[in-house]
């Protein structure tokens, strides 16, 4: 298995770059607070360019790429702090068009729901399945988010839905998606750091030039590196699983309680468990380089690091707003732990 990019992954990546560069700079995502995280006209540039219909097959008008082209795509949304429900309007591509859809576990009592003032519909996956909920069906209560880009609203219950079919393996889907988000995340927030490090002057040189910042620095890129190999590996598995990486009746092993993933993946044949610890081990590097060098990169910036003005709580905050969905990492690792 060959896991160095092509050059037309490459040529994605860049592409990718470029436009968030263009249409998504700091100032205008900072900017998107004031419209619930998501304004329609750049949100519908982001559907245009085929973000959100890259797993759908070209004969169905989609772009017909893999899930290792997808974890690119979504590392460099990540990485641009681009805010909005992405995962669940991605994975619905198939199933509801032209629409802002969020995707959440259904909880034991109240649910907190990302984005309520913009999406179109939510996907909620328990045990039975997942279920489609129009958004005018869901009456919101205020709530506060840690993340300033990803406001939530508070439902007393959500209603069951209507079916989708054909959603299984759309939970580890979530995770992975997540997981490319979170690697971004730790790239931006390195980047943001170095940046700093070489402009600030301290003694009359750079700041970067001190062993204590540049080790902190060193460590942030090594984090990063790690995480992203984890990603793609398990993007290439991903792929290189038939199907949709699930036997003919899940229901065999894949379960779910309450609002938790809990997968008995053990009971699983051997290519689909190859599939999940590689999932599960990327989400758990990627969490962990986010949260990591998030903290770092306010580190970096000293007493300014802590201010509003400064973008590295940016980072930070929507990391911690990413880690606890679908599954926490400890579920996660004891995931990887049940099939060793």
């Amino acid at each position: 298995m060959d896991f160095e990019l092509t050059d037309d992954q490459i040529a994605l990546s860049d592409g990718i770059r470029d436009l968030c560069q263009g249409r998504f700079d700091i100032d205008t995502v900072r900017g998107l607070a004031d419209c619930g995280g998501v304004d329609r006209r750049l949100w519908g540039e982001l559907a245009d360019t085929g973000v959100f219909s890259l797993m759908v097959p070209e004969e169905y008008g989609g772009v017909g790429l893999g899930w290792a082209e997808a974890g690119l795509v979504f590392e460099q949304l990540g990485r641009a702090l681009v805010p909005g429900p992405l995962v669940g309007t991605l994975l619905a591509a198939g199933v509801i068009d032209d629409a802002v859809v969020g995707f959440i576990e259904r909880p034991i009592g109240p649910a907190l729901v990302e984005y309520p003032d913009v999406i179109d519909a939510l996907l909620v996956l328990d045990e039975g399945g997942v279920w489609r909920v129009d958004a005018a069906e869901l009456s919101f209560d205020a709530a506060h988010s840690v993340d300033p880009l990803t406001p939530v609203g508070r439902v007393a219950e959500l209603p069951q839905g209507e079916a989708v079919d054909g959603c299984y393996g759309w939970a580890n889907r979530a995770v992975f998606l997540c997981s490319a988000l979170q690697v971004g995340l730790a790239t931006g927030a390195r980047e943001l750091a170095v940046a700093y490090a070489q402009e600030r002057q301290q003694f009359g040189k750079p700041i970067g030039q001190f062993q204590a910042v540049k080790h902190k620095c060193a460590d942030m890129y090594s984090r990063e590196e790690v995480a992203r190999a984890a990603l793609y590996y398990a993007g290439c598995v991903m792929d290189a699983t038939l199907g949709p990486g699930l036997p003919a009746n899940p229901g065999d092993y894949l379960y779910f309680e309450g609002c938790t993933i809990n997968l008995g993946d053990a009971r699983g044949d051997s290519e689909h468990q190859v599939m999940v610890r590689a999932i599960s081990g990327a989400r758990i590097l990627a969490a962990e380089a986010a949260d990591h060098n998030g903290k770092d990169c306010v580190q970096v910036h000293g007493g300014m690091g802590f201010t509003w003005e400064i973008d590295a709580h940016l980072y930070l905050k929507r990391a911690w707003a990413l880690t606890p969905c679908f599954g926490s990492l400890d579920e996660h690792a004891e995931r990887i732990a049940a099939m060793v």
